[in-house]
């Protein structure tokens, strides 16, 4: 009987969202998750409704339980991170991103959101580093060269932000276009 009403539960739960009733959702993973605390997909899935719901101490208190409960899961560490992101907590935000990279360096996002966490710590030597992974990993996003670009204007190195200007030009030419605007910065003119 405890699994059917586990499973009755999860289908509920997932039933409730697909119509887009959001809160119903998370009373049912609320049940649930009373019945059995460990369940980390309900866990996660909670996660979720409450960062949607933009309820981000909720969401953070049932990440921080997700990461302890999977420490070994660098996707949850990555959204641990972006959460604390989110609440503007920069280191523990630096240190959740870290620490997923360590489980998974393919991670790309999470290198792309360490490198924004770096940017916001004015650490922009570490900032390039963490980008230029997130480049390496996803090379076609033009999000990792956006900020590589404007990180490379605030280390005043114009030449290595028109590379990059240059080099999104050939896949992403409005994203090119915008950098341009922004930085003053144009491709083949002579840079002062």
């Amino acid at each position: 009987m405890n699994l059917l009403s586990h499973a009755f539960l999860k289908w509920q739960a997932m039933l409730w969202y697909a119509l887009g009733m959001t809160d119903r959702a998370c009373r049912t993973y609320d049940r649930l998750l009373e019945q059995w605390p460990n369940d980390a997909k309900a866990l996660a899935a909670r996660t979720h409704l409450h960062a949607q719901d933009k309820r981000l101490s909720l969401a953070l208190a049932d990440s921080e339980r997700l990461v302890a409960l999977k420490p070994e899961d660098a996707r949850a560490w990555f959204n641990h991170g972006y959460l604390l992101e989110l609440a503007e907590q920069w280191d523990a935000a630096l240190a959740a991103f870290e620490r997923s990279v360590t489980l998974s360096p393919k991670l790309d996002r999470a290198w792309y959101g360490m490198g924004l966490v770096l940017i916001r710590l004015q650490r922009y030597d570490d900032a390039v580093e963490a980008l230029q992974r997130n480049t390496e990993l996803q090379p076609m996003s033009p999000y990792g060269w956006y900020q590589l670009a404007r990180v490379h204007v605030d280390r005043q190195q114009p030449e290595e932000a028109l590379k990059v200007i240059k080099h999104l030009k050939g896949f992403e030419p409005k994203v090119a276009a915008q950098l341009e605007r922004e930085t003053g910065l144009i491709v083949g003119q002579a840079s002062a």
